[in-house]
């Protein structure tokens, strides 16, 4: 239901008709519809004023009314679509319901993975070493390519901050695109 006119408007309309203008003309001019002219007549002869429903209900009904829950289900959901956690959540409600209310607690699609056979350790220990080069003789070598474990690139989370997530480093069948680069020269494309 739309939001009722003005207390105002409605003030000026009835003047004006009570001045002698015509409610035909009173709708052209306040751009109101002489249904509603009616209605504010009849409300001011029933009940001696035309003020307009306050306290009901504006748009949608939510379907989803408790937002800490919903927060909370979206933190252990966060790596799904919104059609995975339609089907998640208790209730039946739509992806499009979870969409309106991921926007109303704040969070948007961003993702960063990590390795579950990450080694910290031994990452520290390989940085030690490089640091250690001369930068003459480093050549770094980049890779790029599609496997079959990739799943939605995306996650939920409050705004500015990103959704972190892990997925195995194992992998039965990968296209590869790997090249090299030594003092700023491209060397050894190759393509798997």
């Amino acid at each position: 239901m739309p939001a009722s006119y003005s207390y105002d408007l409605r003030t000026r309309v009835i003047n004006a008709i009570d001045g002698g203008m015509r409610k035909t003309q009173a709708s052209r001019i306040f751009q109101i519809s002489r249904n509603t002219i009616d209605t504010c007549l009849k409300k001011r002869e029933d009940t001696g004023d035309y003020q307009g429903k306050v306290g009901y209900q504006q748009g949608y009904k939510p379907k989803i009314n408790d937002l800490e829950k919903f927060q909370q289900f979206v933190q252990i959901n966060g790596s799904k679509t919104q059609a995975e956690m339609a089907e998640a959540w208790p209730e039946k409600i739509s992806d499009r319901t979870i969409g309106k209310a991921l926007k109303k607690i704040g969070y948007i699609r961003k993702k960063t993975y990590g390795y579950r056979e990450r080694d910290e350790e031994k990452r520290q220990e390989f940085q030690g070493k490089i640091s250690q080069k001369e930068r003459s003789k480093l050549v770094y070598v980049d890779e790029s390519g599609i496997d079959n474990r990739e799943d939605y690139g995306f996650g939920w989370n409050p705004k500015g901050e990103r959704f972190y997530d892990l997925k195995s480093g194992r992998r039965n069948l990968r296209v590869s695109i790997m090249s090299a680069l030594c003092q700023g020269e491209l060397i050894a494309p190759l393509n798997e």
